[in-house]
């Protein structure tokens, strides 16, 4: 099958620090290589990948230098999709909604995989005059604020399984992994810390958006000699920060659409103590892989017991749940029956 995967242009694919949506296209693009098809890959320059590269922009556009305009540089990406789409049996788009126009007009089988927050008003309007086009949610929760999109399926992230190695032995502090931002609560995290009298590791970014709240309500607390604040780590990085950590904090305060550190930990053999938000009950296997809680206080207590955990059954259900093997499988049974709607026979109908 020859299959287009379009990214965003904000990270390279793989990112080398932070960046959910350029690592998944990352897995899927390599392991869709791995079983035959034959892949271009539409990303920034500085890309790495096992299939074909095409690049209309050299680096990507955060760490790449001053960027005024980042909408010019992917609609100059577009264009060359578009100039080229008769060449590929399917078109699968990791770039929000901005291409909905072009690919409303395709002749070509497109997807597109919605990676963010979909609870935004605006949204509704939109995805209501666009509901002809085919989108995937990676999440059930994700789909909530826009019921009446053109959903065609609902696929689970996935890692390469043997990106991240098993650690049996019990950590020796807890971790938080992200982005310092309102919604990721990196300040419950400490609070969740501080009542349990553990260490806290923090690995996470500070975008421009939210440095004056890191400023305002965070820096003060990473005072405290049981915290740490480590920055941003990269990939490489991440096998050790989480494979040593008793139990990873997710105590988000939205509605999270996957939450992709969930599955690194789980795949290190880490059990999660995360609040029920948004996909967070899907991913985490309650008193088994972790506990889902709803308010700090039973995130103390979770904390407090999350060693009663077996860390062999968080690998296993990585093992068996969080695979880029099953994604990039899921995928191609959905490029499958695209084709299939498009040649005029049976419909993607069930499908989601």
């Amino acid at each position: 099958m020859r299959i287009a995967q379009v990214a965003p242009l904000s990270e390279s694919v793989p990112p080398r620090l932070y960046g959910g949506t350029e690592r998944v296209v990352a897995y899927l693009s390599d392991e869709l290589v791995g079983m035959g098809h034959d892949v271009t890959l539409f990303a920034s320059g500085d890309s790495q990948t096992r299939a074909q590269l095409s690049s209309e922009w050299p680096t990507a556009l955060r760490l790449g230098g001053n960027c005024q305009d980042a909408v010019a540089p992917h609609l100059l990406m577009l264009e060359h999709v578009m100039q080229c789409a008769e060449q590929f049996d399917v078109i699968h788009f990791h770039v929000a909604e901005i291409h909905f126009p072009l690919a409303r007009r395709l002749s070509v089988p497109h997807v597109t995989t919605l990676h963010g927050r979909l609870d935004i008003p605006e949204l509704v309007p939109f995805y209501g005059e666009f509901s002809d086009v085919p989108v995937v949610s990676i999440s059930a929760a994700q789909r909530t604020p826009l019921p009446h999109a053109g959903w065609a399926a609902t696929v689970y992230h996935g890692l390469p399984a043997d990106l991240l190695s098993f650690h049996p032995a019990p950590g020796r502090y807890l971790a938080f992994v992200g982005r310092i931002s309102p919604e990721k609560r990196v300040d419950r995290a400490i609070a969740i810390a501080l009542a349990c009298r553990q260490p806290l590791r923090i690995a996470a970014k500070v975008d421009p958006a939210d440095e004056a709240y890191f400023e305002r309500d965070i820096r003060s607390l990473l005072d405290h000699p049981l915290i740490e604040y480590v920055g941003e780590i990269g990939e490489q990085d991440k096998d050790e920060f989480l494979g040593n950590a008793s139990a990873l904090l997710f105590p988000i305060d939205w509605p999270e659409p996957f939450g992709l550190v969930m599955i690194e930990a789980l795949a290190c053999g880490v059990p999660v103590v995360a609040l029920r938000r948004g996909s967070v009950p899907e991913v985490i296997e309650h008193g088994a892989t972790g506990f889902v809680v709803d308010t700090v206080d039973e995130a103390i207590d979770a904390t407090r017991r999350v060693a009663q955990l077996d860390r062999r059954q968080c690998r296993a259900a990585f093992e068996r749940r969080f695979t880029a093997r099953r994604m990039a499988e899921e995928y191609v049974g959905l490029y499958r029956r695209l084709i299939t709607r498009a040649s005029g026979q049976t419909g993607i109908a069930g499908s989601g």
